[in-house]
């Protein structure tokens, strides 16, 4: 099965020409060669660009073993531009050259020549573009898919049947392309330990290997749940597994968020207007990955649900904040000053929206819970609950926006809610 990936491809097209490096991240095995080389090729095919206009380089091809020296590389590319047309060089894991910033900032200086390249996670962080290309890196972050590209390529499947997919087994197109639930398993095991766990370990000389996997797993056991390298030390204690620092701990989630395994998610006062400091949320960029690290016996629909809404608001390409609400309420002995939360804050330039996840709003009790923190802000911008519910989206005399889960996810902007 195709995917399209539309977005992305949009993306590369607005950067087209545009004197910059154009650096494809994300997660390994979320698409990205898929996207360069086949389809952001046939955009330029279809743009009228000629085949010898474009330089292709798979530097894990053993057939390309000696372009991995940079000084050939460079020649390489050079003796591929012939005349003054426009070129476009597609290189697939650069990170094999060593020194490959240098050759890179070379290339730029040639001026019919657009450069595109992405790499795994062993190179290529975000924290490394800024640097690694003197400021001339322009990043492109790629995600898993989304449910609406998931929706466009398995059209046959219900809602709920992809519903069902993506919180087993995640949204990775090699893992959804498997026939059989079994042969998604095997092959989400097989790239969590031989791609993910190894590449973060080898990459970051990791020593004590189960103290790393044990911090993974308590992470991917409390998403959605507020937490720090300090809690999870204790844990290790409590649990009798070991004892371990919580500098130890912050070392081997911020690896992890490095290699866009997981992300972490801030908490922002709504009311002071401030960000508060730890603890923070942290949740897993492919739930499937999750749940693979849990040996598939942990399914908490709610947490899962929350996990899953959250990336498809990265993917919408908004930046997200935990929501923290300061309320006064009437005590025995006085006024109680307690924090309540929503679960994602999103600014987007001067708009500003709420989201409050809840997986059913069958109670009234649940109504009032999830309700609360979204009733106490008093400011103007639109404030959502999405819900698992089989309803219709509708609007309370609040003023908050009730809306059914795939009504959400078959969105591409919070502004059509």
């Amino acid at each position: 099965m195709e995917f399209q990936r539309d977005y992305y491809i949009q993306k590369l097209i607005d950067r087209k020409n545009n004197g910059f490096i154009k650096v494809i991240t994300g997660i390994r095995r979320c698409g990205k060669s898929y996207l360069l080389f086949n389809l952001f090729k046939k955009h330029l095919n279809e743009s009228g660009v000629k085949s010898k206009q474009i330089i292709e380089l798979s530097l894990d091809d053993d057939q390309n073993e000696e372009l991995l020296d940079r000084k050939k590389l460079g020649e390489y590319v050079r003796n591929k531009i012939t005349d003054d047309k426009m070129y476009y060089l597609l290189i697939d894991e650069i990170q094999f050259v060593e020194g490959f910033e240098k050759v890179l900032n070379g290339l730029t200086k040639i001026e019919n020549l657009d450069v595109y390249v992405t790499g795994s996670n062993s190179k290529f962080l975000s924290t490394d573009i800024l640097t690694e290309f003197r400021g001339r890196g322009d990043e492109v972050r790629v995600y898993p898919l989304s449910f609406k590209e998931i929706k466009n390529g398995f059209q046959k499947l219900s809602n709920s049947e992809i519903w069902k997919e993506i919180s087993t087994f995640g949204s990775l197109p090699q893992i959804l392309n498997q026939p059989t639930d079994d042969q998604k398993k095997t092959l989400l095991n097989t790239t969590l330990k031989k791609v993910y766990m190894d590449d973060i370990i080898n990459r970051n000389n990791i020593n004590k290997i189960e103290y790393f996997e044990k911090t993974l797993s308590i992470l991917a056991s409390s998403i959605g749940s507020l937490t720090n390298p300090r809690k999870i030390s204790d844990t290790f204690v409590s649990e009798k597994y070991g004892d371990i620092s919580h500098k130890t701990i912050a070392d081997y989630i911020e690896y992890s968020i490095n290699a866009f395994l997981i992300e972490k998610t801030e908490r922002y006062d709504v009311k002071g207007r401030k960000y508060i400091s730890s603890p923070y949320k942290y949740y897993f960029t492919d739930i499937g990955i999750r749940n693979a690290k849990l040996n598939f016996r942990q399914y908490e629909p709610t947490h899962i649900m929350e996990n899953i809404i959250y990336n498809e608001l990265l993917k919408m390409g908004y930046s997200v904040d935990v929501g923290v609400v300061i309320i006064d309420e009437k005590a025995k002995k006085g006024i109680e000053r307690k924090r309540t939360e929503v679960d994602f804050v999103i600014n987007d330039n001067e708009e500003r929206y709420y989201i409050q996840v809840a997986y059913s709003l069958s109670e009234q009790s649940k109504i009032d819970q999830e309700f609360k923190s979204l009733k106490h802000i008093k400011d103007n911008f639109k404030k959502v609950v999405i819900t698992f519910d089989d309803i219709k989206p509708y609007t309370t005399d609040n003023g908050i926006r009730v809306v059914n889960i795939y009504d959400f996810l078959l969105i591409d902007s919070i502004k059509k809610i």
